[in-house]
């Protein structure tokens, strides 16, 4: 017999999801200035949904987030059309983003689609 209660929706939706991060976007992130995380749509990726949980982690330090709303892009350019440069990385331009993003995901990677999660900061209680 198994004493472990069974996962409710309510459960899981709870439970955040580990997304390791470079310090510089970490940083931005925990200060609060940078509210637009940009991804690769990848599977796991298109798996997240507006209302979870996303705990940022860099080393030992981490930064709990919650999804307010997914943006769906064929390409990083395309991207930039709709979402707030400022939003994705407030000391950088768009040229000098489009950069960083590229060296991060490649084009092969690219192709796969791009994701863009607006997220807050979920503090303790």
């Amino acid at each position: 017999m198994s004493t472990r209660r069974p996962d409710t929706l309510d459960s899981r939706a709870k439970r955040p999801r580990t997304m390791p991060i470079y310090r510089q976007y970490f940083d931005l992130i925990a200060s609060g200035e940078k509210t637009v995380e940009v991804r690769v749509a990848y599977e796991s990726m298109k798996r997240i949904k507006p209302g979870d949980l996303i705990n940022f982690t860099c080393r030992e330090s981490s930064c709990l987030t919650r999804v307010t709303r997914i943006g769906t892009y064929r390409t990083f350019k395309e991207m930039f059309g709709t979402e707030r440069v400022e939003a994705v990385n407030p000391h950088a331009t768009e040229a000098e983003q489009l950069e960083a993003i590229h060296a991060i995901f490649p084009p092969h990677k690219e192709a796969l689609g791009v994701l863009t999660f607006e997220i807050e900061r979920v503090h303790a209680e």
